[in-house]
């Protein structure tokens, strides 16, 4: 019997290892989600002795006030505070302030829990990377103590002046944008020079949707979790522990999250459980299309 008739009767770690299709993307809100509160609550704003309450109002005020962007109105509001202010607050200084940044429990070790799961359960021929898709500022997410853990962080961006002073949004991510992310993301093209549009077969997408998990905790990211779900992937929701759900069961009964939790990360959570529950499904669909696409293989040869 050759080797090749060997391998269609059964898989081999090599065969699995060749199939192209064996990466899960599980990909991270950041406001909310994993952090309790907005980023620039613990950075910026008590730098500048801003009033988070006083500043997101008027946010909302401008924006319907211009009929404007929610998140363009926040970055031109921030940065004319930031040049009004005596501290000089640059792009390295952005960074130095994301180390202030907390978390929901379980948070900090939850990523190397994943993948020593998804390696563990798979004999590592199935991959894992995180990213965050965020309205909030990559200059601060940056520095965060978890950035370590993402394959990419795409976030809004300033431009800086020649004295490191941000002056306008060189990228602004809003609800509805974050899912050109998520197309990144399935097609491989994470250059952000590069266009996102151009036609490739689903079949030469390196990260396949059902291959995605969004994880979100509201409203900016329902077009997210919509299109990840249309498209086959998953998508959960969390809320603050302590708060109201009402939010997510909305999300849930709209058929826009598979399933919701409280945002806590720790070993043994409902999060926890139902999220491995899922990976381990996952794992079972990708073991079967390697076979699938060996046994094609087979039979053309």
């Amino acid at each position: 019997m050759s080797e090749r008739t060997r391998s269609a009767r059964g898989l081999t770690l090599q065969h699995l290892r060749e199939y192209p299709h064996r990466t899960i993307a599980i990909v991270y809100d950041f406001d909310g989600t994993l952090s309790p509160l907005s980023m620039q609550d613990y950075t910026v704003f008590p730098e500048l002795g801003i009033d988070p309450q006083s500043f997101w109002s008027e946010v909302k005020t401008a924006t319907r006030a211009n009929q404007a962007t929610e998140v363009l109105t926040y970055m031109r509001l921030m940065a004319e505070r930031i040049a009004q202010g005596s501290l000089p607050i640059n792009r390295d200084r952005l960074r130095e302030l994301g180390g202030r940044v907390p978390y929901f429990s379980g948070v900090e070790t939850w990523f190397d829990r994943i993948n020593k799961f998804v390696h563990y359960e798979t004999l590592g021929y199935v991959k894992v990377r995180h990213y965050i898709v965020s309205a909030g500022l990559k200059e601060i997410l940056d520095g965060v103590s978890i950035a370590r853990h993402f394959h990419t962080i795409y976030a809004s961006q300033y431009h800086f002046d020649v004295f490191g002073r941000p002056t306008f949004p060189n990228r602004v991510i809003t609800d509805v944008s974050k899912t050109q992310y998520l197309f990144r993301i399935n097609k491989g093209v994470e250059d952000l020079s590069l266009p996102v549009n151009d036609h490739m077969p689903e079949a030469e997408r390196p990260i396949p949707f059902r291959n995605i998990i969004y994880i979100g905790d509201g409203d900016t990211d329902v077009p997210s979790m919509a299109v990840t779900r249309k498209n086959g992937g998953h998508a959960f929701a969390v809320y603050s522990p302590g708060e109201n759900a009402a939010k997510c069961d909305a999300l849930f009964r709209a058929g826009r999250v598979d399933a919701f939790f409280e945002a806590n990360y720790s070993q043994n959570t409902r999060l926890e459980i139902f999220f491995k529950g899922l990976l381990r499904k996952i794992f079972a669909e990708i073991r079967y299309d390697s076979m699938l696409h060996l046994f094609k293989e087979y039979r053309a040869s």
